[in-house]
């Protein structure tokens, strides 16, 4: 005779595995420069259910959630193995934040979590939160994880349980399942966050892009992606950030900006994705930009496009916070497709892809913010004035 647990988990079980084995079509014709797809590739509901629930009915006969999953977001992305992988954001009822690792076949399509996650090592000062976490492939041999370190501040006063001090923390692995943490970044920076490893040693050192600022929230007189370097990742420390893409005043990225994934290197130069905030009468507003930096002036950037690549549209929109994309993991094929691996509303993943060719072509032919209307609308023309020149030859 089948129990009310058992049909229950049954009904559970087939509704998690319809949701994973879902396929993913590419969302309607796009804007050229990248392919949207109709579903999510991980969220919530994509986390096993033993992590869920109790499966003992003598413990759990009403068979109740246990330890609730609220959202999975903000993934770091690499290829291993001929698996794509995300290390997500997971988060619970409890607002805790931590790590796990999802995979999938195509990079599109049939995500699965692995069935433990990541049990990151703590520093002698312990994480209340870690989130966020790029991921980079360094040419010494380690995949790195950097991510964002939760503490709160000790100076807070008793009543005020929302200061807090945001850190870069550090980890290193080979394999994703062990991983070692050393020691947080060291920086003349009040606060850190979005900070990221360079893939290659430049001048014999660890090449950081970060993003200082004042406080928790706030990038204050902070902000902008910083760039600098470190002798070692055992005990990274950077005296000096050069700041080489700055918040400017009625764009995108006039509140705060930040680093995405580390770039991608091309012929042309290193190409970057970062995202940009403004604020509004919503609240703030997360777009994702790009721009091209030299291959061997890192602090040198060749060109970038007006406004954003890519933002929050439909139900991207809604969730947690809302009006929100993000994205710190991206994946390049060797065959020069791209995998870009955003957040929505801090609540779900999503995937877009392109081509190397193709951002090549966005980032150096996207005329740049002129920061003026009349400048937007005279580059507007040369556009019009160009296709009606072609349209009477036609």
């Amino acid at each position: 005779m089948t129990t009310d647990f058992e049909k229950r988990l049954n009904l559970l079980e087939i509704e998690h595995l319809q949701l994973i084995k879902k396929t993913n079509k590419i969302a309607g014709i796009g804007n050229g420069v990248f392919d949207r797809y109709v579903n999510p590739v991980l969220t919530a509901g994509h986390t096993p259910l033993f992590w869920r629930y109790d499966l003992n009915p003598e413990t759990n006969p009403h068979l109740m959630e246990r330890f609730g999953i609220n959202a999975a977001f903000n993934a770091g992305a690499i290829k291993l193995n001929d698996k794509y992988l995300l290390v997500a954001r997971v988060e619970g009822a409890d607002r805790k934040s931590f790590f796990a690792v999802a995979e999938s076949p195509d990079g599109i399509s049939n995500f699965t979590f692995w069935d433990k996650p990541v049990a990151m090592p703590e520093t002698a000062e312990p994480d209340t939160n870690v989130y966020d976490m790029r991921l980079t492939a360094h040419e010494d041999g380690w995949i790195y994880g950097l991510f964002c370190t939760e503490r709160r501040d000790p100076e807070a006063p008793g009543y005020d349980q929302s200061m807090a001090i945001a850190a870069c923390g550090i980890a290193r692995t080979k394999d994703l399942v062990k991983w070692y943490r050393l020691p947080d970044l060291i920086t003349n920076s009040p606060q850190q966050r979005n900070v990221v490893l360079h893939p290659e040693f430049v001048d014999g050192k660890y090449a950081l892009y970060t993003r200082p600022q004042d406080g928790f929230i706030s990038a204050g007189t902070g902000g902008g992606i910083g760039f600098g370097l470190s002798d070692s990742m055992e005990n990274a420390r950077v005296d000096e950030e050069f700041i080489i893409d700055n918040k400017i005043y009625h764009t995108v990225y006039e509140a705060k900006n930040g680093q995405g994934p580390a770039p991608i290197k091309t012929e042309k130069g290193w190409l970057h994705l970062a995202h940009g905030v403004r604020n509004t009468a919503a609240g703030l507003r997360y777009v994702l930009y790009m721009f091209m930096t030299d291959l061997y002036d890192l602090t040198k950037v060749l060109c970038k496009p007006a406004g954003y690549l890519l933002a929050p549209e439909g139900e991207e929109r809604i969730g947690d916070v809302s009006n929100v994309v993000f994205c710190n993991g991206w994946i390049k094929d060797d065959d020069g497709r791209v995998f870009i691996y955003y957040a929505s509303s801090d609540t779900r993943m999503h995937v877009a892809t392109t081509t190397v060719d193709k951002l090549l072509d966005y980032v150096m032919n996207t005329p740049a913010d002129g920061l003026r209307s009349a400048a937007s609308v005279s580059t507007l023309y040369e556009l019009i004035e160009r296709n009606l020149r072609i349209r009477a030859k036609v």
